[in-house]
């Protein structure tokens, strides 16, 4: 079985930078997508971002785009999100993704608390 370990999450203040990293184990990294959700409380779980296999490809969610950076290293089998320019209403517990086919895997889920 695959298996995602997310880092890099805590408490930053509005306006600062935080990163997290996922690591991926179980798997030809290589070959698959990866994504980046998060789910704020009270709230449905939503994309913020993604990469293809090869990192030619990103996509954001809509409120996260221009502070955010999806980026991938292959030869680490790891994902980051680099997020800037942070708001209270990027609270949510971040959620790492891989997908190739009908294989999906989804890490534990990593805390990102935005507040002063």
């Amino acid at each position: 079985q695959g298996k995602l370990v997310e880092s890099g999450g805590g408490l930053v203040q509005p306006g600062g930078s935080l990163r997290l990293s996922c690591t991926a184990s179980g798997i030809t990294f290589s070959s698959y997508g990866m994504a980046w959700y998060r789910q704020p409380p009270g709230k449905k779980r939503e994309l913020v971002a993604a990469i293809s296999a090869n990192g030619d490809s990103t996509n954001y969610g809509a409120s996260v785009k221009g502070r955010f950076t999806i980026s991938r290293d292959n030869a680490e089998n790891t994902m980051y999100l680099q997020m800037s320019s942070l708001k209270p209403e990027d609270t949510a517990i971040y959620y790492c993704e891989a997908h190739y086919t009908f294989y999906q895997y989804w890490g534990q889920g990593t805390q990102v608390n935005v507040t002063s």
